[in-house]
């Protein structure tokens, strides 16, 4: 085989490579934006939630207020949801937090799978050499 054309594949595998690596840090670059995004939209999720919590919660002290110490049912009810209210924001924003890094962990995965294609392409090269030169 003509030694042109070798060095015309492995110029051609090269590229391959490289293009595999840089495949793999744009991937890397989009899911940690797409990361970035669900964060801030998180963010405005949890202060939409926050403010109808605050709603509920005013209502219910209100409503305790209203009912003076004799009803101690209403206090209840009222201890209640903001307990449950409470619980559920926790629950939330842990899976917020937890698909945030997941997400990251993907694009890190990205990348690593880019760099182990271009890795295997440039080796592959290598021995598709060795082959040709004996």
């Amino acid at each position: 085989m003509s030694w042109f054309i070798v060095g015309a594949v492995v110029v051609s595998r090269l590229v391959t490579a490289d293009a595999q690596k840089k495949a793999g840090q744009q991937q890397q670059y989009d899911i940690e934006r797409q990361a970035e995004t669900e964060k801030l939209s998180a963010e405005n999720e949890e202060i939409k939630r926050r403010e109808r919590l605050n709603k509920v919660l005013s209502s219910n002290i209100q409503s305790v207020a209203a009912g003076g110490n004799t009803e101690g049912s209403i206090k209840a009810v009222a201890l209640k949801s903001a307990k449950n209210a409470s619980s559920s924001e926790g629950a939330e924003s842990l899976s917020q937090r937890l698909r945030q890094d997941m997400l990251k962990r993907e694009g890190s995965a990205a990348r690593r799978s880019g760099n182990f294609q271009a890795t295997s392409t440039l080796l592959n090269t290598g021995i598709f050499a060795y082959k040709v030169s004996k």
